[in-house]
């Protein structure tokens, strides 16, 4: 007799925002509802993800839900994560109990009870590991992936974040299966300018935050106009709560610098920003479990400076268009605008064929597949 198929997967993830591993959950979601399953998704509050989610055709319940920052893992975060260690264990197994899943789908190592109740609640649970920070410390590493051994099945998004599980939990790592982020893209993105006889135009994707670099991304701007070399920037993105500071300090650097900076804010579709900029630069500082950034650079036509490090090296590696520098050094990212400005026909005539690549790599569809794949136990048994 074959087994009864799955009809209600329950999702659960830590936040509502549209970057890079809610964008994923999305993509994950329409997977699941487009195989015919019943798709219900737990979020810890409203936003832009939660609107997303519903037009994909998911059902979104806003439950209180334990998100574990590293700042909670301190004496002075410690009443905070035991009061929502409290609430979220009683909500997650009131819901698991009142929909009775099929399979518990946990998104990301922060929301790391939901795993455990769906295993006291005897059902299959999936975790998606999209965290990876091997400079970070092997034992907080540790306790933030521990509880996902709670689950049948692990899946994370580059090798490099399974090499860094593999050196902080190995029994997690043996689990563990890599699926490449699916991106998606335009169908006829523009192609790059033909010439360039104007400023450069730079942009940069992200949090605006000192991890992610964009303070280098206006230095090697500055550096260019010594060479005089002109360049514009636009930094597409906001910084988190408390982080405000750094969005003066970037308004104070591009007004003393003399580069024309926008500072554009965030916004959820960033094809139209792609479309008018010439060159994509990732410059993170710090390790980076992949870069959906990076891939959907090559994938708008633009050549990709990104750092050469963690998971941006998988991302960004091995297209012809792209060029991969030195974390943190932003005369390394000036020198490589430079050569990709001087090789500019060069560069322009491989973005095709490195976007062709990027599609068979990336492609959303191929994607979903592992997801329904993972989600139904296939092609591998239950540990």
């Amino acid at each position: 007799m074959s087994a009864r198929p799955l009809r209600t997967v329950l999702l659960a993830h830590p936040g509502a925002e549209m970057f890079g591993s809610d964008r994923m959950l999305l993509e994950s979601v329409i997977g699941l509802v487009d195989d015919g399953m019943r798709v219900v998704v737990a979020l810890p509050g409203r936003g832009l993800l939660d609107e997303a989610l519903r037009s994909a055709g998911a059902e979104v319940v806003v439950v209180p839900m334990l998100v574990l920052r590293k700042s909670l893992l301190s004496p002075q975060g410690l009443p905070i994560l035991v009061r929502d260690a409290f609430r979220g264990l009683g909500a997650a197994w009131r819901l698991i109990g009142q929909l009775r899943p099929d399979a518990v789908y946990v998104s990301t190592i922060i929301a790391p009870l939901w795993p455990l109740v769906a295993r006291l609640r005897r059902v299959r649970s999936v975790s998606h590991i999209h965290e990876a920070e091997a400079s970070g410390s092997r034992l907080i590493n540790r306790i933030l992936y521990l509880p996902h051994l709670a689950s049948q099945r692990t899946l994370v998004n580059s090798r490099f974040s399974l090499e860094t599980i593999r050196s902080a939990l190995p029994s997690l790592a043996e689990r563990s299966v890599v699926v490449y982020n699916g991106v998606a893209s335009p169908e006829d993105p523009p192609p790059p300018r033909e010439r360039i006889n104007d400023p450069v135009r730079v942009l940069y994707v992200g949090r605006l935050s000192p991890r992610k670099g964009p303070d280098l991304v206006i230095e090697a701007a500055r550096l260019l106009r010594t060479r005089r070399r002109e360049v514009t920037v636009t930094l597409l993105g906001a910084v988190f709560r408390g982080y405000e500071w750094f969005e003066d300090q970037l308004r104070e650097q591009s007004r003393t610098s003399g580069v024309r900076v926008e500072f554009a804010g965030f916004h959820p579709d960033i094809w139209p920003f792609l479309a008018e900029s010439d060159v994509l630069v990732v410059p993170s500082r710090v390790d980076e479990p992949f870069g959906n950034t990076a891939v959907e650079g090559v994938l708008a036509r633009r050549p990709v400076i990104a750092s050469d490090s963690s998971g941006l090296r998988e991302a960004a590696g091995g297209y012809i268009s792209s060029r991969l520098v030195p974390a943190g050094d932003a005369e390394a990212i000036a020198d490589a605008l430079v050569a990709i400005v001087d090789t500019w026909g060069e560069a322009g005539a491989s973005t095709q064929e490195d976007r062709a690549e990027a599609l068979r790599r990336h492609a959303p569809s191929t994607y979903r597949a592992s997801i329904v794949s993972a989600v139904l136990g296939e092609g591998q048994p239950r540990r």
